[in-house]
This record gives C-alpha cells, structure tokens and sequence, in this order.
C-alpha cells in the first residue's frame, strides 16, 4: 500500500471514530464549550512554549503560563498576522521537519504534479490561502488533525449522511472547488473521498461546459461548489443545459449572500445550505435556508474585534477575528488575524455556539479620500440584475470598471448607472463607472477563487 493510500485509511477510520464524539457536540451549551476550549488552549499553549521559540519567547513575554491559563488570559498574548508568521515560519512551526523552504518545495511539487494529494514528512498535508491581500500564507496539518478541520465544517452533513446509510464507497457526491490539494476544500474530498461520500471533483478554473458535463456525469445526491459557480450553475439547469438534480446543495469557501442562495434555491429546487471553513482552521456551516453559521468555536476559539483589536459590542459587525486554533499542533496559531468581516447573531436556543454572519474581507472595502464604501453597497448594486451571472469590480481613482458575465439580456449602462448611484448614495463624488461584459472572470490558478471587489493599492 502506498503511503497516501496508507493514510487516506487511516484518515478514514479517524474520521468514522471521531463522528460519534462531534455527533454530542452539536448540542454542547456555552459552558461545555468554554470548559473544552480552556483544556484545549492549554495543551495548544504548553505545545507551543516547549516546541516553538517563536510562541515560547511572546508566551513568556505576556507572563502567561500554558500550565494554568485561562480564557481570561488569551487577550494579554499578542496578535499574530500572516506577514510575521511567514517571515519567522521555521520558528512558528513545532516540528523542525517543516520547514519554509520544504513546505515550499512540497508545494511547488504538487502543482508541478498537476495538484493531487500528498504528504510531507510522511503524515503532513500543506494547504496554501490564495494571498489575495497580497500575502500568500502556507498551513501544515498533521493527517489526524485534519480529520478535526474536515468534522469542524462538515459534521452536520456526514451525520446527516451516516444516518442515510450509506452505500459501499459512500454517496456519490460532485465538488467543484480548488484544482489542486494545496487548498483545503481539494486536499478534503481526496483524503475523505469513500468514507461517507464518493467525491467526484471538478475544477472552478475548467470552462462552464466542463464543469457542467463533470457534474452530471457525476449523478450526484449532493452538490458543493464555490456560490459563485453555484450561480452559474444554476442559470444552465434553468436553461436546461444541467441535468442534475441533486439532494442537497451547498456553497463553500466564498461569500454566499442572499439573492445568490434565492436563485440557487429556485434553479434546483432545494434550500442551499452555506459551509465556512478556512485554510487557517475555523470552520463552521449554515442550515439549508439560514443565513447565521455556526461556528465550531469547540476547535478554534474566535475573538470578534474592530480595526483597533478592541471587542465589539452585539450587533456591531467585527473588523476582524481573531482565531486560536486548538486542533493544529504542527503549527500553532495563537490570536491570528483574519481579515473576514463577520456580525454575530444572538445565541441559538439548542446549543451555545457563535453565530455569524461572514459579511466580506476588510480588504474589500473601497477607500475614497476620507469616503469608505463597504462591499454591501456594490453587491446590492449588482443584485438587482438577474442578466449579471458573475461580476468583479475594480476600484479606479474615481470609480469602478466593472466586468460582468451575462445570463441573459443585460445592459451595460443600465448596470453603469445603478453602480455610479450606489457610489453616490455612499459619498463617493461624481462616481464614474465603466460596464464591459466578458465571457468569464479570471480565477486563482491554485484555489480556483475570484475576487468579487478590488480595491486600488
């Protein structure tokens, strides 16, 4: 047996092992996930301080000891951003095997191998975030924790699943995602494939009529593919260029807002539900037709601030989160900033964890001189027209170009003048906007993302 083969079986039975435990978790109240996250932050920290100097040196300049902290005690330690974390990685990291230059070099291999899964080390996988705030950020996982990163987005849907019982190899299941395993949603569904669920992945960088003959040949119960393939997706059933008619629908790894999930709903005929989940460890789903997630705040403790690292208050949306990720020990993250906007909901009667709404990137939002204008504005612009499959705006010195991918009869002025009045009504002066409508908007060549809204540098 191969060693990926050898440790896709034992991903396998962990996962089936683990399923039982994350099935009680789901109900956990506030306390239970408190008392959990506590133990976990002191294995995490106490891991950190003996096998990181980097977390060793911050851990004992904040006089913080990994032997009896509390959650009290995480605000005294310092934000960790990405830029720091690459520039001292071979210190961030707790096993001297794992390197900057061979994660690297690992992944430069599995791109050069066309993107199919491998291990570093013999039982590490290596995940990319796209860098698209200009920073790239690499991610070692050990295989078991990985299993904790797959269970933390995707625990409702295999026990779901589970419950069904189902057939040898799993249900057949179609994702269309990142094109190679440095990301997280590809590296997933090749290690996971044939537990619970048969994969069958197509890349979001593939041509439409690609991907649209991938999926129905996949027959799938399930559909998982970025919303903004989704959409597109949708448009073609609707056209009756799509024949598949899955179960269950869901949108991962983009922003998924609610005129998208409505013509989602309408094409195939299901509630889309909507999985959150990072290269970095936090991770979470909503339930068809809902828009709060739920955070697994059991695995990764998250600190909801503003642009100045100071809490916020209920029903403040958050400039940033910062997450303590309690399942990666190969590389410790400790208050690590994203820059994902997100609004809390209020507590769900049924059990105790955070619920949010991902309302964009920090560095999506358009600067005018002294005018700010949120991401919001544009989207609600470019919601109204139903011929606008698929957009990206990039801000100029005075406005926007917008690129649009029609689905039916579209007009590039009446598109122009609803962006300008948007841009107006948010103080932009004298807004100028320029509509081209393209085929299709440039993806990441490794995640398969694209960039909804640009802002100038």
């Amino acid at each position: 047996m191969t060693l990926v083969a050898d440790l896709r079986a034992r991903s396998h039975a962990d996962l089936l092992a683990k399923l039982p435990a994350h099935a009680e978790r789901v109900g956990w109240d506030a306390a239970r996930i408190r008392a959990h996250q506590q133990a976990g932050l002191r294995t995490l920290l106490a891991h950190a301080h003996e096998h990181s100097p980097w977390h060793r040196a911050r851990i004992a300049a904040a006089g913080v000891d990994p032997a009896t902290a509390t959650l009290a005690d995480l605000p005294r330690l310092p934000v960790m951003r990405k830029p720091e974390m690459m520039a001292h990685y071979d210190e961030v990291v707790t096993d001297p095997r794992l390197t900057r230059a061979a994660v690297e070099d690992h992944l430069q291999q599995v791109a050069a191998a066309g993107g199919p899964l491998r291990f570093l080390a013999g039982d590490h996988v290596v995940l990319a975030s796209g860098g698209s705030s200009g920073v790239r950020g690499v991610f070692a996982w050990r295989w078991d924790a990985l299993t904790d990163l797959a269970l933390g987005c995707l625990r409702r849907s295999l026990l779901a699943a589970r419950a069904l019982g189902p057939p040898p190899g799993g249900f057949p299941y179609a994702l269309v995602a990142a094109p190679s395993a440095v990301h997280a949603t590809r590296a997933m569904a090749e290690l996971f494939s044939g537990t619970l669920i048969d994969v069958h992945a197509a890349s979001a960088t593939w041509p439409l009529a690609r991907i649209v003959a991938a999926v129905e040949a996949a027959r799938p119960l399930a559909l998982t593919a970025y919303p903004s393939v989704l959409v597109r997706l949708a448009e073609e059933r609707r056209a009756g260029r799509l024949d598949a008619a899955p179960l269950a629908v869901t949108g991962s790894s983009e922003a998924f807002p609610p005129e998208a999930r409505a013509a989602v709903a309408e094409a195939f005929g299901v509630a889309p539900a909507n999985v959150y989940g990072t290269t970095e460890g936090l991770g979470g789903s909503a339930l068809p037709g809902e828009d709060p997630i739920d955070l697994a705040t059991d695995m990764t403790i998250v600190e909801l601030v503003d642009a100045a690292g100071r809490p916020v208050p209920p029903g403040v949306a958050a400039d940033r989160a910062l997450i303590t990720n309690l399942a990666n020990l190969a590389q410790p993250l400790v208050r690590y900033e994203l820059t994902d906007r997100m609004l809390a909901h209020p507590p769900a009667p049924d059990h105790g964890y955070l619920r949010v709404s991902v309302e964009g990137r920090a560095d999506e939002v358009l600067a005018y001189g002294a005018v700010t204008v949120e991401p919001i504005v544009l989207r609600a612009a470019l919601a109204r027209f139903p011929g606008v499959a698929e957009y990206q705006v990039r801000q100029t010195a005075r406005g926007a170009d917008v690129d649009a991918v029609p689905a039916g009869p579209c007009d590039e002025g009446s598109v122009g003048d609803e962006v300008a009045a948007a841009l107006a009504a948010a103080g932009v002066d004298a807004p100028r906007v320029r509509v081209r409508l393209v085929e299709a908007i440039a993806r990441d060549p490794a995640t398969g993302k694209a960039r909804r809204i640009v802002p100038r540098p």
